[in-house]
């Protein structure tokens, strides 16, 4: 069965886009006409899904202004506000796992834009997650992961992809995750604040971590340089 519950990171502060965020957080900045996040709630809409849980933090009272309720993609949105200080992709993901249940759900990071289409993720997945992985842009220094002929993704190779931000996960990926995270600077909090990608490495060693190659567009929207020359792009006739 499809997954019904989709979850949108948004929680970041941006600061490699100032002095843009300085003003409108990253994933409601435009491009192409439509605020970035937008763009992803019309997919998953579009593939079933019928509850978002969006994390915010960063000026996070504009989130439901601009968005409302998601009634106008047919969904309805969750905000989760993390505070001033934002819990990382980990942290963040289990805070958020009371609404988003113990079934798979899709997981889209809010500043990229991609013309990969959600309906091409597979409808059920064995292992703990699935990710999908890009050819690794020119400005990024180093690839993330492999991934194998079997389709499975493996945290080194002589190949390194790029995670696009984008997949379905399981909440089994959280089992013995201090242990995982145990060297995070935030893991005693309250609220814990950790990354996601220990558990995602340690999975991978298990083996419950597959993948699929877009080898479509991507663009992770991390500098107004960036920003501008997709809204180009995007509006090109």
């Amino acid at each position: 069965m499809s997954p019904a519950r989709a979850m949108i990171f948004a929680a970041g502060r941006g600061e490699r886009m100032r002095p843009l965020t300085d003003q409108i957080p990253k994933p409601l900045l435009k491009v192409g006409g439509k605020h970035l996040i937008e763009w992803h709630l019309e997919q998953l809409s579009a593939i079933g899904i019928v509850e978002v849980v969006i994390n915010i933090s960063h000026l996070a009272s504009q989130f439901p202004q601009t968005l409302g309720d998601g009634s106008r993609w047919n969904l309805k949105i969750h905000y989760l506000d993390e505070g001033p200080m934002a819990l990382e992709t980990g942290g963040g993901m289990l805070n958020a796992l009371p609404l988003l249940g113990s079934d798979p759900f899709v997981l889209v990071n809010g500043d990229v834009w991609s013309d990969f289409k959600l309906s091409e993720l597979p409808a059920e997945i064995r292992g703990d997650a699935h990710l999908v992985l890009v050819d690794k842009p020119a400005y990024a220094a180093h690839g993330d992961f492999a991934l194998d002929v079997d389709g499975q993704v493996q945290s080194a190779g002589s190949n390194l992809l790029t995670y696009a931000g984008i997949g379905i996960y399981r909440s089994t990926i959280f089992e013995t995750w201090r242990m995982a995270c145990s060297d995070a600077p935030g893991l005693h909090e309250t609220p814990p604040r950790f990354p996601i990608a220990p558990l995602l490495r340690r999975a991978m060693r298990e083996g419950k971590v597959s993948g699929q190659h877009h080898h479509g567009r991507w663009v992770d929207v991390g500098t107004p340089e960036r920003l501008h020359a997709l809204d180009a792009e995007l509006k090109r006739p």
